[in-house]
């Protein structure tokens, strides 16, 4: 591939993950809405329900990359809505675990499931290999977005 072409590629990749991040911002938004909720709190939901079960605020807040005071007021704010409780840690009674409320966790998954009915068609033309570089591309993603935050946080980004 010539230069000019892959220049041209780099280009447009730029461009559709622009949009790619901005239609999931508002779509994260959308379904934040009609749950009741802020966007960084079903996010949170989102990543509880990957986790092997209950967490600690401190947790939360590293998933979240907010400090422990705002993690503690995103968990109130699940709380009150009903899809997380604190709960004793049967091994340490002074430390409290947050954990997801099944029931609540069901009706979030059925509505993701309503959604995203669709979703695994969109890679139904494409082999293995297609979905691996897809795979890792958005893990290696992933781990970008975590270095950037963690620099914007410090401050070692001018804006």
């Amino acid at each position: 591939m010539s230069g000019n072409a892959r220049a041209r590629l780099l280009d447009e990749l730029s461009s559709v993950s622009r949009r790619y991040m901005a239609s999931y911002a508002l779509f994260n938004q959308a379904v934040a809405d009609r749950l009741g909720l802020h966007p960084t709190d079903l996010q949170c939901l989102n990543l509880l329900t990957l986790e092997a079960g209950p967490v600690t605020t401190g947790r939360i807040a590293e998933l979240t990359g907010l400090t422990t005071g705002s993690a503690t007021r995103l968990v109130d704010r699940l709380e009150r809505a009903g899809y997380v409780v604190r709960e004793r840690d049967a091994e340490d009674r002074r430390r409290v675990l947050v954990a997801t409320v099944p029931e609540k966790i069901t009706e979030f998954g059925r509505m993701w499931n309503r959604l995203g009915g669709g979703w695994f068609a969109l890679f139904d033309d494409l082999d293995d290999s297609q979905l691996a570089v897809i795979v890792d591309h958005m893990r290696r993603t992933t781990e970008f977005s975590a270095r950037q935050i963690a620099r914007l946080r410090a401050g070692d980004v001018d804006v």
